[in-house]
């Protein structure tokens, strides 16, 4: 019904959803061995997919056991596929030690530069409540902007609105790091995936509003940070 069509939103007085709230576009990565159909089902199948708001970025992510940044150097890919678990595979328990994962990605080279890669878990506590943490892993310019309390501050704003336009003159190119799970119970299910940010820019509706000649509302997002997310993966305990 209309009610599962336009949706309640935190909007004042204004309830539903309305153009202006939507992105412009998005795509799907598929980590396929061929170009084929074959090859395509069986990559989606295996879960082995990737997602974006728009930006053409590429994203890697693997799960495993004894990761080190020896790994990061030559081949690591090929390397990963013989001892871990990409994008939407199961880790199972090993011995207790907490898994440690590897992800690399590269920004659309049409595109903005990236703020930031995190990992975002989840799980099930005992009472049956769902939990969910963000890490922040890895960012651009971390000499400027360590870790403080566990979160990185903002990477920083180059959007002029009058244009509009945007500059690479913050963020990276490509961002890649190890990371184990610092807060890791051995006997609790959970599952990881990536969400990696752009640097700000222009929304869809900024360039509409320049064009012609639009004077928005205060209340209209003129700005974003376009992100990539992968699927997860999941850890299942030796005893299930």
């Amino acid at each position: 019904g209309v009610d599962r069509v336009t949706p309640g939103m935190n909007l004042g007085e204004r309830a539903g959803r309305y153009n202006w709230q939507y992105l412009g576009s998005g795509y799907a990565g598929v980590w396929a061995h061929e170009n084929t159909r074959a090859a395509l089902f069986d990559a989606m199948q295996r879960r082995e997919v990737y997602g974006t708001t728009g930006p053409r970025m590429v994203l890697r992510f693997f799960g495993g056991w004894n990761f080190n940044n020896s790994l990061l150097q030559g081949d690591w890919v090929k390397t990963a596929y013989a001892v871990s678990v990409p994008m939407g595979g199961v880790l199972r328990e090993r011995t207790g030690n907490a898994p440690t994962f590897i992800l690399e990605v590269l920004k659309d080279p049409m595109g903005a530069n990236l703020d930031r890669a995190q990992i975002v878990k989840g799980w099930v506590d005992k009472d049956g409540s769902t939990k969910e943490r963000v890490y922040d892993v890895v960012w651009s310019d971390p000499d400027k902007r360590p870790l403080e309390n566990g979160r990185v501050k903002p990477v920083g704003d180059t959007v002029d609105l009058s244009v509009p336009s945007y500059a690479n003159t913050i963020g990276a190119a490509t961002l890649k790091s190890i990371w184990r799970d610092p807060d890791f119970d051995p006997l609790q299910r959970a599952f990881y995936y990536v969400r990696v940010l752009e640097i700000p820019t222009p929304r869809w509706v900024a360039y509409d509003a320049v064009r012609y000649g639009l004077s928005l509302p205060e209340n209209i997002p003129q700005k974003t940070q376009e992100r990539a997310y992968s699927s997860p993966i999941w850890y299942e305990p030796g005893n299930n």
